[in-house]
């Protein structure tokens, strides 16, 4: 691999980016691997309990169609990680190609929300999977006690991060097997709901399904914008298995196509899901229990489907434990490839050298991810949703900066050929456009106080806006102070693509 200008980025010799010793165990995960762990870091049926009654509340029938037009981002930013993948199969993903694009500056702060992600949302998530496996077992009282529910979610917290630091291979298998028992149970739900409700067993207000569902635009682009921004959180997660590209055999492709086909995946379950809700219950039973949150689905299991209920039940915990442990994986990924360049501290780059993997950022991920969640469950529950919203703000930040660094990257090879053009170009670009309006979006809602959960004002805004600029804010002062301690990172110029790296020949067929 050549030079890419007289100025080499610095991350690209050796005496400025040494190997780490022990190095991540290589070929540890396999295509199939790959593919469960970016399903599951978006933890599907925990989104869509999250977000679908609120969905429907602002589009009516028109859900599925929002659902599939918040795909189409999802789909070019995958693009622009399957391009970026194939030049720089780095751990730090978003970290080390937008350096490399645009340099330090952007680099680093791309670093800090994909952190900062895994922060907000893994204590979340396993409070969710203790609630509702709780649920499973008829345990009601037990899953309203939020004291018992917090130790247990920070006792499956540290289980998963354990699971994460022994071994990536290991990590990987229970996934896939988590992964099979989310699927199937959502299958499964979708098939019983749909029988129900065409034969005339849902309840009341079940719709018959209609192709003007897949209408987006039906309740106007207002209702699509809001419907959009909650669409995005509900996909964000797939690129989880591209954080473990160093990892994984075959590093500079299977990364990319796994993160690819988990979006596809997605899709079809996310549409399905929506449709076969709509059919069993109906719009007016999501906007009677809006307020519901998550526990929509559980509503929607004792309702709906009596006996079998416990299947919804089932595959929503099952998607926050594999998400509890998959957002993790993103967080420290980058952590290491940031300390690795002296974006971070060299301490957080030391790699166990029984297991071969990052368990000093592992396991500060847990701990700062635990204390997040202590401090703010203590605040109240409607906090810790409000916590949750202010992601829309990080994961719209750093796909853009993604979807961006793929066209600047490549800016001199873009007009070889039609297929570099349209899949590292304008497809990356035109999904960063898209995300970069949500965000701008998400902050005129978030102003809003009545738009959160608590619906409070903190200075005069919402707490969601509130909890997104103060993280912005503490990742400036660390990013400054970084740069005034002068590390190497910091000497690092932005490059571009050479003839020998490019994955799209001139005449159009994937390298």
């Amino acid at each position: 691999m050549s030079t890419s200008s007289a100025e080499t980025s610095p991350s690209r010799s050796e005496d400025a980016r040494p190997e780490v010793q022990p190095g991540l165990e290589s070929n540890a995960i396999g295509f199939l691997d790959a593919v469960s762990i970016g399903l599951n870091a978006t933890s599907p049926a925990y989104s869509l309990a999250a977000v679908l009654g609120p969905i429907v509340v602002l589009v009516g029938v028109a859900a599925p169609g929002v659902l599939f037009v918040s795909f189409v981002p999802m789909l070019l930013i995958a693009s622009a990680f399957y391009f970026l993948n194939r030049v720089d199969p780095d751990c730090g993903t978003t970290f080390s190609w937008v350096t490399r694009a645009m340099g330090p500056w952007f680099g680093w702060m791309g670093g800090w929300a994909i952190a900062m992600t895994g922060v907000l949302v893994v204590g979340s998530l396993a409070d969710v999977a203790v609630r509702f496996l709780l649920l499973v077992f008829g345990l009601d009282d037990a899953a309203s006690n939020n004291t018992l529910v917090t130790v247990l979610a920070i006792g499956l917290i540290v289980l998963m991060t354990w699971i994460c630091v022994v071994g990536t291979e290991v990590s990987g298998r229970v996934q896939t097997w988590l992964n099979f028992a989310q699927i199937a149970a959502l299958l499964i739900f979708i098939a019983v709901a749909l029988a129900r409700g065409l034969s005339g067993n849902g309840l009341p207000g079940g719709e018959t399904p209609a192709l003007s569902w897949l209408n987006p635009f039906a309740q106007g682009t207002a209702a699509l914008s809001a419907g959009l921004l909650l669409g995005v959180f509900a996909y964000w997660g797939w690129e989880s298995a591209v954080n473990l590209n160093e990892e994984t055999t075959d590093s500079a492709s299977t990364p990319g196509r796994a993160a690819i086909l988990s979006t596809v995946i997605l899709l079809i379950t996310y549409i399905g899901t929506a449709v076969a809700v709509l059919v069993l219950v109906g719009p007016a039973f999501l906007a009677d229990n809006a307020g519901e949150e998550e526990m929509v689905f559980a509503l929607i299991a004792r309702e709906a489907l009596g006996g079998l209920g416990w299947i919804v039940l089932l595959a929503v915990s099952m998607s926050a434990v594999a998400s509890t442990q998959t957002t993790i994986i993103p967080a420290s990924r980058t952590a290491l490839s940031m300390a690795r360049r002296a974006a971070f501290p060299a301490y957080f780059g030391r790699i166990s050298a029984r297991h071969r993997t990052p368990a000093v950022s592992t396991w500060w991920v847990a701990v700062i991810a635990i204390i997040w969640y202590v401090v703010v469950r203590q605040i109240s529950e409607n906090a810790l949703f409000d916590s949750l919203t202010a992601l829309s703000l990080l994961i719209a930040f750093y796909y853009s900066l993604t979807g961006f660094a793929c066209a600047v990257y490549y800016r001199r090879l873009l007009l070889r050929s039609v297929k570099g053009f349209l899949l590292i170009g304008v497809g990356p670009v035109v999904g960063a456009v898209m995300l970069a309006w949500l965000l701008v979006l998400s902050v005129i809602a978030m102003s809003n106080p009545e738009n959160s959960y608590s619906g409070q004002s903190w200075f005069g805004v919402g707490p969601p806006l509130v909890i997104g600029i103060f993280l912005f804010a503490i990742g400036a002062v660390f990013m400054v102070a970084s740069r005034v301690a002068g590390t190497r990172y910091w000497q690092e110029r932005p490059s571009t693509v050479e003839d020998d790296e490019v994955p799209v020949s001139e005449g159009g067929d994937a390298a």
